[in-house]
C-alpha cells in the first residue's frame, strides 16, 4: 500500500513521519497546492493508494487580511488535489478544524452539526471540504482541535518556552479538547488500510471527528503543561519552579478582547453529560475541570516521547 502525504513542516506531517518513518512526504517545493498541474503531475508519479493531506493554510488571523491566499490554499488546492488523487485512483484524508463551526452549542459538535464558521480560516476550511468531497468520492474529511505536537510552533511548545516568567496572561474561557498530533498519526495511519481498500460509496467515507479525550480550558491546559514539566524537572532533582497555579495570571485587557472572538470560532463545551461518558477511557473525568483526569490521557504519552 502506497501512502502520499502533503506537508513535512507540520504538526501531523511530522508526527506521521515519527510514526511512519517510511512514507512519502511532500513539501511545497516539491508539492504547491496552488499550482494544480503541477500537483497532479506529482500525484499520478508517486501512483499511491491513499493521499493525506496535511498541508493548510493556518494563520487564522492573518487570513482576514489575506483571503485570497486562504482560499487559494484550503479550497482551491484541495479541490485540485482531490481531483488528482481520483484520477490517480487514490483515496483521500483531508485534515479539517472545528473552525467550521461557529462556536454556538454548549455541548461536544458532533458530524451531523451545521456549519456556521465565523472568520476566513474557518470558512476557507468549510470550502475545502466541500470542494474535496464534491471532488473524490473516497475523500474522508478528518476534523480535529487544539493540536500540538513536540514540533512545530503550539501551545505546548509555547507554555515551556515562556516557563521561567512569573505571570502569563492565558484565557480561561474557551473549552475544548487537546489533541495529541502524535496520537493523530496513529489513528490515520491504523485506518490506512481499510481506506485504501474501501470503493466509493463505503461506510468510511464523509466526515468524521478525531480529538482528543477530556475537556479543559487553555489556562487549565497550561497549568497541567507545568504541572507535568514541573514534576520531570523535580524527578530529574532539577527542582519544579513556580507552582503552575501561582504562575497564571488574569488575560489582561488584549486577552480579553481577544478570548470572546476566539470563543466564538471555538466549540464551547461546558456542562455536557450526553456522549463524553461513553467515550471516556476509565479514569477519565472528562469536564472542563478534570485536567489530571483528563489530560493526562493525551498528554502522558507524547510526553515520554518528547525530550526537550
Amino acid at each position: 500500500m502506497g501512502i502520499l502525504v502533503i506537508g513535512t513542516t507540520g504538526r501531523l506531517a511530522r508526527a506521521l513521519g515519527a510514526a511512519a518513518p517510511g512514507l512519502t512526504r511532500l513539501g511545497r517545493a516539491m508539492l504547491d497546492l496552488v499550482d494544480a498541474a503541477a500537483a497532479e503531475a506529482v500525484v499520478l508519479s508517486h501512483a499511491p493508494d491513499l493521499v493525506i493531506n496535511a498541508a493548510a493554510y493556518t494563520a487564522v488571523d492573518q487570513a482576514e487580511a489575506d483571503v485570497a491566499a486562504a482560499y487559494a490554499v484550503n479550497r482551491d488546492g484541495v479541490e485540485a488535489l482531490a481531483r488528482r488523487a481520483a484520477r490517480a485512483g487514490a483515496a483521500l484524508v483531508h485534515v479539517s478544524t472545528d473552525y467550521v463551526f461557529d462556536g454556538s452549542k454548549v455541548c461536544e459538535w458532533v458530524e451531523t452539526d451545521p456549519t456556521g464558521p465565523l472568520g476566513t480560516y474557518g470558512a476557507s476550511k468549510r470550502a475545502g471540504e466541500a470542494a474535496a468531497l464534491a471532488a473524490n468520492p473516497r475523500t474522508l474529511v478528518l476534523r480535529t482541535s487544539w493540536v500540538y505536537s513536540p514540533w512545530e510552533k503550539n501551545f505546548v511548545g509555547t507554555m515551556l518556552r515562556l516557563a521561567d516568567r512569573e505571570r502569563l496572561p492565558v484565557v480561561d474561557d474557551q473549552h475544548g479538547k487537546p489533541t495529541s498530533a502524535l496520537y493523530l498519526a496513529e489513528a490515520i495511519l491504523a485506518i490506512a488500510p481499510r481506506l485504501a481498500a474501501a470503493p466509493a460509496g463505503a461506510a468510511c467515507w464523509g466526515v468524521r471527528h478525531y480529538a482528543g479525550r477530556g475537556i479543559t480550558t487553555w489556562a487549565r491546559f497550561a497549568r497541567e503543561i507545568f504541572a507535568q514539566a514541573r514534576g520531570r524537572l523535580i524527578a530529574a532533582g532539577a527542582g519544579g519552579g513556580a507552582d503552575p497555579d501561582q504562575r497564571l495570571s488574569d488575560p489582561g485587557p488584549a486577552a480579553a478582547e481577544l478570548g470572546p472572538r476566539l470563543l466564538r470560532l471555538r466549540a464551547r463545551v461546558r456542562d455536557c453529560d450526553g456522549g463524553l461518558a461513553d467515550r471516556a477511557r476509565p479514569g477519565d473525568r472528562a469536564t472542563d475541570g478534570g485536567t489530571r483526569g483528563g489530560l493526562n490521557a493525551f498528554l502522558i504519552r507524547p510526553a515520554v516521547r518528547w525530550n526537550p
